[in-house]
């Protein structure tokens, strides 16, 4: 029977210098897909060169802020003149009416930057939002709420990010630090190379998995790497839990379902840790972390959050 090792985790996003750099390049293609050639040409007809603003970014709605650290990165895009001053935190909850942060510098840099800032604010903001809610939620279970790689497309790092703000906790990052063994994996792939039609039991892709990491990945990142397996029956659980893996992720159980897992798990190999996913929404998500289960991740943590409204008032 094999040591798990289900005390490793995903690394967890941080605002940091390369999250920094994943921000100001989505600011470059956000300032070439609203200039275009010509630039603000409204603004430019029509405001003074010289003129100073100050604004402040105001809460329409309430809810949990993700982007504070952003902001000075996306302004300073548009014009390093333009000086932010935040007045709250990543993380922390508003109210509807609460200015979260303000602005100085030259007019017509504010007025063009006014938009790209507050997409950038307010999606960040209603991921946040959302994960909150979730969080909120499993209080008082062992459940922790995590997301998943269901990201836009260039913005999977901010995305997480926000998620984080809210409370939540990160799955991979992506394909490249974790093995996660889905029933395609299992489906594709051959025991043996000359029998294409032969197939991995869960624990032999667990073990393949393992010996891949052991020859293929450095040793620095080899301790930390995660091996997660998708199940969705019993006897798959029951069969793969001795060969160790770090996680075994239970596809679309239902409540009983997951109850009897947790206890097979118990019984067989109590250190894995079990991580709930598949439907899981506001409604069932308490249901699911009572059931005993360490993980939920969800997609809709980042795919189907709803912008948190903000707005740029002029002082």
């Amino acid at each position: 029977m094999r040591k798990s090792t289900s005390s490793k985790d995903f690394d967890q996003i941080a605002w940091n210098p390369t999250l920094e750099e994943a921000c100001r390049e989505l600011v470059h293609m956000a300032i070439r897909e609203d200039l275009g050639p010509l630039g603000d040409c409204t603004t430019q007809a029509l405001v003074s060169k010289g003129a100073v603003a100050r604004a402040s970014v105001v809460v329409r709605r309430a809810g949990v802020v993700a982007g504070i650290s952003a902001a000075p990165v996306i302004l300073q895009e548009f014009d390093p003149d333009l000086h932010w001053f935040p007045e709250t935190a990543d993380g922390k909850s508003v109210k509807a009416g609460q200015t979260i942060g303000r602005i100085e510098g030259p007019a017509s840099a504010l007025l063009t930057a006014e938009r790209t800032l507050l997409n950038f604010l307010g999606r960040l903001s209603g991921i946040a939002t959302l994960t909150r809610k979730y969080v909120d939620k499993v209080a008082g279970t062992k459940a922790a709420i995590y997301d998943t790689r269901k990201t836009t497309p260039g913005w999977r790092r901010l995305e997480k990010y926000a998620v984080r703000c809210g409370g939540g906790r990160n799955h991979r990052t992506g394909l490249f630090d974790a093995v996660l063994i889905k029933d395609n994996h299992l489906a594709f792939g051959a025991v043996d190379r000359h029998d294409p039609s032969s197939r991995f039991t869960p624990s032999q892709a667990v073990a393949k998995a393992r010996q891949w990491i052991e020859k293929r990945v450095p040793q620095l990142v080899r301790s930390r790497m995660i091996v997660e397996i998708e199940v969705d029956t019993l006897d798959q659980l029951a069969e793969v839990l001795p060969a160790g893996p770090d996680l075994v992720l239970l596809d679309n159980m239902p409540p009983d379902m997951l109850r009897q897992a947790v206890a097979c798990r118990d019984r067989i190999m109590p250190k894995v840790q079990l991580e709930a996913s598949g439907g899981i929404d506001l409604e069932t998500v308490r249901s699911v972390a009572e059931t005993g289960v360490d993980r939920i991740s969800i997609g809709a943590l980042t795919h189907s959050a709803v912008v948190l409204d903000l707005g740029l008032d002029w002082q």
